[in-house]
């Protein structure tokens, strides 16, 4: 694998001038140039942001290549999307950058050449090697905390050794630095916060392991309030562990019922809301927090009940984002209306002819309808959900089982289709993700809707489980 990337790359050097014969123009025009190739394209378009706000989208053209030319850009993290795929791209004033990528095997086959592919090529780097690590540190929990520690900080050692190699090499801005060691950090520091609960199930001990005092001292280094971070998944994602944690542990401590804490859903995040407000300070992060509570908990409940209704309450008081207000209203009334009885929601997919079809008329009236979602970018689940559905037509001969493609190219979905030979009249492509997302409440990747007749029997089945 380490030798094909190197390869990669000494090709990729080579073909920088005659790829896009206009770079040095370009450069000269402009103060940041981010373009590449994509092999085996699966939307006509790479669309940039910078946090959660889109910056600008371009075309592929008949060479499956992109350019964007950049004015005035903010220095930090971007992230660039080719649906169904996204990855990360830090642009600094001057860069002049190439990316290549295989959508077949997309993070892998990613690598950057020319000015600012110093830092981008690391991150990927310590991207694939944090998934890489998240098999081996599954072996690690059982141990004892003493142990566990010990075999992360050996992980992490071996990174930061890799960073001052890296460091010596090349000249890097403090900002730089700091991202590339967060690339190292909090995907480590996450496993430190998962280890009570995963310990706990994977030893089958009743209570949680008592840990030593200096088991948490990285806490005292987490940076609250860097903005640079905020949209960083390793970073958000520790955010989200860590403030679980600290309310799981608090309301352990605090609001105990018979040694067991409070299992009420409401409560539980109450009290993380509460934690985010108290501690952190940086908006930006506040936000995405309150945001992300939010959703964890109405995706969980399913139920509009009037203490859902109070917890919303509480998250609008918390949050300054008007859009995130609106996604949870929205969010809100989506589960009303998913509720048994209600009727199906008006929703436009796309046939292997290409005509719209509403999702009502693919509801049987004899017959109860499955509906179940699928994606081109997970394979394996893909592969399983399929041989799954033949199972469940033949034990349930009286339903009715309907796939929705999502996040897949227009062209791929017909040619999986045809490839996995699935029936075409039972199989739909919807165009509109995150209307569809939103509207039958995905919450996951075995998610399904029954209905019959346009009316909703169960608006959060479970494939696996279910029938």
């Amino acid at each position: 694998m380490e030798g094909s990337l190197h390869m990669v790359k000494f090709l990729l050097g080579l073909t920088l001038f005659f790829v896009f014969s206009c770079s040095d123009k370009t450069e000269q025009q402009s103060t940041v140039f981010f373009g590449g190739e994509i092999v085996n394209p699966t939307s006509d378009y790479v669309v940039l942001y910078h946090n959660d706000s889109y910056v600008d989208s371009v075309k592929l053209d008949d060479q499956n290549r992109f350019a964007f030319n950049l004015d005035s850009i903010d220095e930090g993290l971007y992230h660039f999307d080719h649906a169904p795929e996204l990855q990360y791209v830090y642009l600094q004033q001057g860069d002049s950058l190439l990316a290549r990528l295989n959508t077949v095997e997309f993070d892998e086959s990613l690598v950057y050449s020319g000015k600012g592919s110093e830092i981008n090529n690391f991150l990927i780097e310590m991207f694939l090697s944090n998934e890489k690590d998240e098999a081996v540190v599954q072996d690690f929990y059982p141990l004892d905390p003493n142990e566990f520690s010990s075999k992360i900080d050996s992980l992490r050692a071996l990174k930061l050794e890799h960073l001052n190699q890296f460091v010596t090499d090349n000249q890097l801005s403090g900002r730089v630095l700091d991202m590339a060691k967060a690339s190292i950090d909090y995907d480590l520091y996450i496993n430190k916060e998962k280890y009570p609960f995963f310990h706990k199930k994977q030893t089958g001990e009743v209570s949680f392991h008592d840990l030593p005092q200096n088991f948490y001292d990285y806490r005292k280094n987490i940076n609250l309030d860097n903005k640079d971070f905020t949209y960083f998944r390793p970073y958000f994602d520790y955010m989200k562990w860590h403030f679980g944690n600290l309310a799981y542990m608090t309301c352990l401590e605090d609001c105990t019922t018979e040694g067991q804490p409070v299992s009420d859903r409401l409560h539980f995040n109450k009290h993380k809301l509460t934690l985010v407000d108290s501690i952190v300070k940086q908006q930006g992060l506040r936000d995405i927090l309150f945001r992300n509570i939010a959703i964890d908990y109405l995706l969980k409940e399913h139920n509009p009940s009037e203490e859902c209704r109070l917890f919303i309450d509480k998250f609008q008081s918390l949050s300054s984002n008007k859009e995130h207000k609106e996604e949870i209203d929205l969010l809100y009334r989506s589960i009303k209306n998913l509720q048994p009885n209600t009727t199906l929601p008006n929703l436009a997919l796309r046939n292997a002819h290409g005509q719209e079809v509403s999702l009502k008329e693919l509801a049987n009236s004899k017959k109860n309808t499955v509906f179940y979602f699928w994606t081109a970018s997970q394979k394996k689940h893909f592969k399983n959900v399929n041989q799954h559905i033949t199972e469940l037509e033949k034990k349930y001969p009286h339903y009715n089982f309907v796939g929705i493609n999502l996040r897949t190219s227009y062209p791929q979905w017909k040619m999986l289709m045809d490839e996995y030979r699935l029936d075409k009249t039972k199989q739909y492509y919807g165009e509109n993700f995150k209307e569809i997302q939103m509207a039958m409440i995905i919450d996951g990747l075995n998610k399904c809707v029954i209905a019959k007749d346009t009316v909703v029997i169960d608006g959060f089945a479970d494939l696996y489980k279910s029938l």
